[in-house]
């Protein structure tokens, strides 16, 4: 039996190897094709804006289909997010950004449980394979900060904390919470890019700046260093 069952376990090894490899080949080569064909979406997010408007009482459900898959292939969610200020107003940008995110950040934690850890740090670089110990030991601290905190690109981390011990109930609950304060700020500051050089954009700038500065605050206060 045991004879039958190594080459089906080696087979099922090769596969699931495979599959990996055909996931990160989308996730590279989509990344590539926005690179070279998008490349002005990110110096000017005015024109992801056009883009979503044009496809009309749609927008809203093509924006959120984007900003899930964005940031996989490379797209930064703070960009869309204040494409999403810019489209959408301030209120609207948040909600349909907040969405976005979230089934982004789901779908990303879920590929790396696929992927599993072995195969993730090794595609994420040496740099972050320390990340996953600390998500192991305060996973739901370590998330939260780096929500409030991005540090660490976002899909990275997304992708490392599904293939790290840490249990989803904490993830989703840490970027829920985390993520809400970034959100509505960059879609108040692409609100506010339409009157560059006013009150208003200053103001975002200013409120952005300070939930960088009160994620720190949160990071030096706990009893458990976070060592990002």
């Amino acid at each position: 039996m045991s004879e039958l069952t190594q080459p089906a376990k080696a087979a099922s090894s090769s596969i699931m190897n495979l599959l990996r490899i055909v996931i990160l080949a989308v996730l590279v080569g989509g990344s590539v094709y926005l690179l070279m064909t998008h490349l002005n979406w990110f110096e000017d997010p005015r024109l992801v804006k056009r883009e979503v408007l044009e496809c009309g009482v749609w927008g809203p459900i093509v924006y959120i289909l984007l900003f899930a898959i964005g940031p996989s292939f490379l797209v930064p969610g703070a960009v869309m997010t204040i494409a999403g200020g810019l489209a959408f107003g301030a209120l609207w940008g948040a909600l349909w950004s907040m969405i976005g995110a979230y089934l982004g950040a789901l779908v990303a934690f879920g590929a790396g449980r696929f992927l599993g850890r072995s195969f993730v740090e090794r595609v994420i670089g040496e740099r972050l394979r320390g990340l996953a110990q600390k998500l192991a030991r305060n996973g739901f601290y370590v998330i939260l900060y780096l929500r409030l905190v991005p540090v660490i690109p976002y899909n990275a981390l997304n992708l490392l904390a599904g293939a790290s011990p840490i249990g989803f109930r904490d993830y989703f609950w840490a970027s829920v919470i985390g993520m809400i304060p970034g959100t509505i700020l960059f879609a108040f500051l692409g609100d506010a890019l339409w009157h560059p050089g006013s009150p208003r954009f200053f103001i975002a700038i200013g409120l952005i700046l300070s939930c960088f500065a009160a994620g720190e605050l949160f990071r030096r206060s706990r009893t458990m260093a976070i060592e990002i």
